[in-house]
């Protein structure tokens, strides 16, 4: 039995952590045992998990397998691309400059700032009155 050669990236945002496989095939990416489409509905989530593969020019060369938690949509699709793109520098350092162009390899590090006590929330606090 043949062992599948695999490239292995993760990536982060928010609160969203996704581990990524990249495996030589026909281009399926598949997100929790369901195909991605399915999974993320919105046009703008589909492009974003899909820049890395648009600008190294390899949709349809590899298979993704990915196993994303926490967060919410938004970050689970950010995750998503951070980590394909980690995988695909694994692949082919050479690729590094492109992803780097396109601002892919740097991790979006904006997480909620924590609640601050006496306020509503981290800043809100209640409205002054003068009198």
């Amino acid at each position: 039995m043949k062992k599948k050669v695999y490239y292995y990236g993760t990536g982060k945002r928010k609160t969203a952590v996704a581990q990524v496989r990249l495996l030589t095939g026909n281009g399926a990416i598949i997100v929790n045992g369901v195909p991605y489409d399915e999974r993320f509905t919105r046009l703008a989530h589909r492009q974003t998990i899909m820049k890395p593969l648009v600008a190294t020019e390899s949709v349809g060369k590899y298979d993704t397998v990915i196993k994303v938690a926490g967060g919410g949509v938004s970050g689970q699709c950010d995750a998503i691309c951070h980590g394909i793109a980690r995988a695909l520098l694994r692949k082919d350092e050479k690729l590094r400059s492109l992803l780097r162009k396109d601002g892919l390899l740097t991790r979006d590090s904006r997480i909620k700032e924590r609640k601050k006590p006496g306020l509503k929330r981290a800043r809100k606090a209640k409205q002054y009155t003068k009198r």
